[in-house]
């Protein structure tokens, strides 16, 4: 992959290693061993525990609250990992703290596992820039559409074009795991990884991934049975677009004044253009992102509400965090994508 770590870290690892890790000489070989492990955001550790099992107790070092794409570690988290034994990450610069942590485990530390839960994948990620092809659940599922049939600077799935989204670092759209298909995929990878590294528990982790995948598969058919009987394919979301493998699976549009990146403020025609698509098409429900407060408020979906005849607004959350209340629910990745996502895009796609 000409876009991971392994291109343009490897020659430097040692000195990378130096910067990160610290003072890690005093861990001996001998004291490691999978007595733990990291993930290196909420769905990802997730999905280790619910592999594992009691067999490995995972932490997710990223705050409650907070994404793990584009957070900071502290600087004894390396150390923390080489001592726990397994490291299950995504090798994508969108995640660089992890890509330079596991660079450093894998220079230093033979016996630490390292698991890319996107190994194998290369051939089903998709650009930054792909463009969602919309299905016939009605609706054009193209935002930008004008009136005599041409198209805008924006492409047909929801998100804006390749110029100005802020992910120059790689072409590669690393929301992978909002697909319940391709979480299957990342699962089976996780659990082999567990079974190179523990010989002894091996069937353990392929007996949780099989039970888990069955689950992801019921979750796959309840967005199945949304679209199937949606009247409309294009939602709208107030927020950057990380919704683009839900997209691609499901043939839907997501129509977004942002764009794909959290830092890309939307213009005053975005959101005329926004108000007036919802107009237009009679939506009722804007969806948005709860990690996207301003001061405890939501500004831009309140502004598209206020200005449109939109009646409602709903969350949906990218799973690469979680809040405390969700926590206290006990709600994993399975639980959020039914209990808000999947009742969230019924309602924005008005599928009754």
């Amino acid at each position: 992959m000409d876009w991971t770590r392994r291109d343009v870290v490897k020659a430097g690892a040692g000195v990378a290693a130096g910067a990160l890790a610290g003072c890690l000489d005093d861990i001996e070989a001998s004291d490691r061993s999978l007595d733990g492990g990291y993930a290196a955001f909420f769905t990802l550790w997730d999905w280790a525990q619910r592999v594992s099992g009691d067999a490995i107790a995972f932490e997710n070092p990223v705050g409650t609250g907070q994404a793990g794409h584009g957070w900071s570690p502290s600087g004894d988290l390396t150390r923390d990992i080489a001592d726990a034994g397994v490291f299950v990450y995504f090798d994508t610069p969108e995640f660089s703290w992890a890509q330079d942590i596991a660079a450093t485990l894998e220079a230093d530390y033979d016996d630490v596992a390292v698991i890319d839960g996107l190994e194998g994948l290369e051939e089903q990620l998709l650009g930054w820039d792909h463009e969602v092809e919309t299905g016939g659940h009605g609706g054009d599922g193209r935002h930008n559409d004008t009136e005599d049939g041409d198209h805008d600077e924006h492409d047909g799935g929801g998100n804006h074009g390749d110029g100005g989204h802020g992910h120059d670092e790689s072409s590669i759209d690393p929301h992978v795991w909002l697909d319940p298909v391709l979480a299957g995929e990342i699962v089976g990878t996780i659990a082999d990884g567990l079974a190179d590294a523990d010989p002894d528990n091996a069937g353990t982790y392929e007996e949780h991934a099989d039970a888990y995948r069955d689950e992801l598969e019921a979750l796959d058919g309840q967005f199945e049975e949304v679209i199937d009987a949606a009247n409309r394919q294009t939602a709208v979301y107030a927020g950057h677009d990380s919704f683009t493998y839900l997209q691609e699976r499901y043939e839907f549009g997501i129509h977004t004044p942002v764009g794909v990146s959290p830092q890309e403020e939307p213009s005053p025609n975005d959101i005329s253009e926004t108000i007036d698509l919802v107009d237009s098409q009679g939506i009722e429900t804007i969806l948005y992102n709860p990690f996207e407060a301003v001061d405890g408020d939501y500004p831009l979906v309140n502004t598209i509400v206020a200005e449109s005849d939109a009646t409602d607004a709903m969350p949906v959350t990218h799973l690469s965090g979680t809040f405390a209340r969700w926590q206290d629910q006990n709600w994993g990745y399975l639980e959020q994508m039914q209990e808000i996502n999947v009742p969230a895009f019924r309602e924005a796609l008005d599928a009754q």
